[in-house]
């Protein structure tokens, strides 16, 4: 990442692009958008934006920044008016964040006013964005969500969803987005399904958004998730479903249970934070040393810590406190400061640690760096042994489907052994879960190496969606594939 602050305050771990929110039918349509999206502020930390329509016009409020920075106060809750309303957090990668690509991104066509946010990656953007330049569209964005809008444009279908769905079955890709007319609010999620899609209700309202846990904060219901590649619309004569294309194996990202997902969330039929004590019993029993002690990485080490301390018959204690309140840019970050970062974000509890073997349960490894600076500062505090566990196998692929990682020669576990990795990080010893042991924390007896059940691309690097921009040349690399995606 090239901004020195997302530098700074980054956890070393792969970040989603972004969430989505959208309700339909409630006089404050506005507002629970905008608590949804708090409850969403984990998928996208860097710009938010709702749109809503008031039965006579759209109305728009994007900023850079956090949803309370943005959505707290009620005069802007009051700039947007109706019974409808979409919602969107983004994330970015490289480069800067520009008003220009946050969403929802509106457009005008023939047939009114269309408004779309959008999860995931399109993986042939780059082909399709160049071959509508070549045709005269010109593009005020950079984001590959402004693709799907010139697709819309396009088409000789004459019905929104048509014109909708004609759009979609040009694309390649992972996503999940949510789509809103004067009349309809509509949700796509892809026909892998690599992203999460849910739907609920509130009273006679309904919402589509990411995950349930949107639901949970305005006490609305969850109903189901949306299907791989369906198409649901929702109007004054309720919820429509069609399945336009053909039928493609489930490939939900195992990445949502580890990490991307919040732990109070449900998806697939699953309890994320079941699935990661799971993970940490399944590590437990492949990777267990002798020690004293138990110590997640906070916060997302946290459950898999709970497992493996649960599993091991050892006592789990919070043995790095995290602090919560700082930004990532209250500060500009000299060199030298940077090089302390680490001590912003975490401390080491010593009455936790002095004298102990530690075992410090993590959810991955990315570059390597931040858990370099955790297990010194462990080490520092006093332990006599540290030993770390990561519930994730070896990252060891790049994602082209909606998350941040960096270039494959950036991951550390693709250019080294595990050992290796042990001695750069400065542990004891170092395990990751197995694959097959990570499919069975999430329900499965194992891993089905002819047809996975979920996508593990960057584990494996068997990539179930077709890389058109990467393999097809003139591409951009990865991180300026990544740059602009949400």
């Amino acid at each position: 990442m090239n901004d020195p602050a997302a530098d700074f305050f980054d956890d070393d771990h792969p970040h989603d692009e972004c969430g989505l929110y959208g309700t339909f039918g409630h006089i404050d349509a506005a507002a629970h958008t905008a608590l949804g999206l708090h409850a969403l502020q984990h998928r996208g930390q860097e710009a938010v934006g709702i749109v809503s329509y008031d039965g006579e016009q759209f109305n728009s409020h994007r900023a850079l920044g956090l949803v309370g920075d943005n959505f707290s106060s009620q005069d802007v809750i009051d700039q947007l008016p109706g019974h409808m309303s979409i919602g969107h957090v983004r994330y970015s990668t490289t480069g800067d964040t520009n008003i220009r690509n946050v969403q929802p991104l509106f457009a005008e066509f023939k047939f009114g006013g269309l408004a779309v946010a959008h999860n995931g990656n399109i993986t042939n953007s780059y082909a399709i964005r160049r071959a509508l330049i070549d045709r005269g569209c010109i593009f005020q964005s950079t984001s590959d969500t402004e693709t799907i809008i010139h697709l819309i444009a396009r088409s000789e279908y004459g019905r929104v969803v048509d014109r909708l769905t004609d759009a979609i079955s040009q694309l390649e890709g992972a996503y999940s987005l949510v789509a809103m007319t004067s009349k309809k609010l509509i949700g796509v999620r892809d026909p892998y399904g690599v992203r999460p899609l849910v739907l609920g209700r509130l009273g006679e309202a309904y919402i589509l958004t990411s995950e349930t846990c949107a639901l949970d904060i305005i006490g609305a219901k969850f109903v189901r998730d949306i299907d791989p590649g369906e198409i649901v619309i929702i109007d004054e004569n309720g919820l429509h479903s069609i399945k336009p294309f053909s039928k493609k194996p489930n490939r939900f990202c195992i990445f949502e249970y580890i990490y991307f997902a919040r732990p109070d969330s449900h998806l697939e039929g699953k309890h994320v934070y079941a699935i990661r004590k799971s993970i940490g019993e399944e590590l437990a029993k492949e990777s267990h040393v002798e020690a004293d002690v138990i110590v997640p990485v906070p916060d997302s080490g946290v459950p898999a810590a709970l497992g493996y301390a649960q599993e091991a018959g050892l006592p789990f204690e919070l043995g790095i406190i995290r602090n919560h309140y700082v930004g990532r840019t209250f500060i500009e970050p000299t060199a030298q400061i940077r090089n302390l970062g680490v001590r912003l974000k975490h401390n080491a509890n010593l009455g936790a640690l002095k004298g102990k073997r530690v075992v410090l349960v993590d959810d991955s490894i990315v570059r390597g760096t931040t858990s370099t600076k955790i297990v010194e500062m462990v080490r520092a505090a006093g332990a006599t042994e540290v030993h770390m566990r990561i519930s994730s196998p070896p990252t060891t692929y790049s994602c082209f489907y909606g998350i941040d990682t960096p270039e494959r020669e950036q991951l550390m576990a693709s250019q080294h052994s595990v050992q290796q990795m042990a001695d750069i990080i400065g542990v004891d010893s170092l395990a990751f879960i197995s694959i097959d042991g990570l499919y069975r924390a999430v329900g499965e007896a194992k891993r089905d190496s002819d047809a996975p059940q979920y996508c593990d691309a960057c584990f494996t690097g068997e990539y179930p969606i077709p890389l058109v921009d990467r393999d097809g040349g003139g591409a951009p690399k990865q991180l300026s594939l990544l740059t602009e995606r949400d």
